[in-house]
């Protein structure tokens, strides 16, 4: 069946209208209809061809919301109407190790949301900038937030579950000091998630102007990493740092921040290696 879609034909040109071909439902797929797509920095990479690899048309998007329309005869979970998200996943071998035990993510013939070999016309997915997609059951989310958040959720979908994860993972919550570095996308997400975790959240960021609105999303201290006097306040404190930022930075600094037992972790996808 064919769609509305946004989409590139080549690396340096603008997204644009285009039809695109989404598969009959199977007896396991779920047809969504799509509300919002959230816009993530690796969309923009792949779909510049800033990444090797990407295939033409490319139609991005990863962090998909919105209302079932139609579900297959063997669904068991959904059905139309229902409210249900779609991550950077629409497909897995379903039979691994991994798969088995609930992390499709470790599989090694995950399909990614957009730009991946598929047996769907043209060969590889396309993803949510896009009226309508078709994802078989296991890679739906139910989304219980109301209908008017739903703009809100699609990034939750990427960024928040990328700085998500590594806070329970390091037991983050109430007595534990816990550092975001940057506040961009990545950014925002964390020092929301670590707040309401409980957490005493610690901003870092190289813009002054960020302070203020670092501290609006729940830090209760904000860090200008410029200032070395104000990095030299936190030696040896931090139980997590959760670095998010992408460019070319020295990881040494906040390092130093570390308890003896703390971590530092990176996440997101850096544009060049880190030093």
């Amino acid at each position: 069946m064919f769609v509305n879609a946004y989409g590139a034909h080549a690396g340096d040109k603008p997204l644009e209208p285009m039809q695109i071909n989404r598969r009959i439902p199977g007896p396991h797929d779920v047809v969504i209809e799509i509300a919002y797509c959230g816009i993530c920095h690796s969309d923009l990479h792949q779909v510049r061809a800033e990444w090797a690899g990407t295939h033409f048309p490319c139609v991005p998007g990863h962090e998909i919301v919105g209302r079932v329309s139609a579900v297959g005869a063997h669904v068991m979970n959904f059905k139309a109407g229902d409210l249900v998200g779609v991550g950077c996943i629409v497909d897995s071998c379903q039979h691994c190790e991994e798969c088995d035990s609930g992390h499709e993510n470790y599989c090694d013939d995950m399909i990614g949301t957009y730009n991946s070999p598929t047996t769907d016309d043209p060969g590889w997915t396309l993803g949510g900038y896009s009226q309508q997609i078709v994802v078989h059951e296991r890679y739906v989310l139910r989304i219980r937030h109301p209908e008017q958040q739903l703009a809100a959720v699609a990034p939750l979908l990427c960024a928040g579950i990328t700085t998500y994860s590594p806070l329970p993972h390091w037991n983050t919550g109430p007595g534990k000091k816990v550092g975001i570095v940057g506040i961009g996308g990545l950014g925002h997400m964390g020092v929301k998630i670590a707040h309401a975790m409980g957490a005493y959240v610690v901003a870092f960021t190289t813009s002054e102007s960020k302070r203020e609105a670092a501290k609006a999303l729940g830090a209760d201290e904000v860090i200008v990493s410029r200032h070395a006097e104000e990095m030299a306040a936190h030696i040896k404190s931090f139980d997590l740092i959760v670095d998010t930022v992408a460019a070319p930075h020295s990881l040494d600094d906040y390092l130093a921040l570390i308890k003896r037992d703390g971590t530092l972790t990176l996440v997101g996808a850096p544009a060049t290696p880190h030093p």
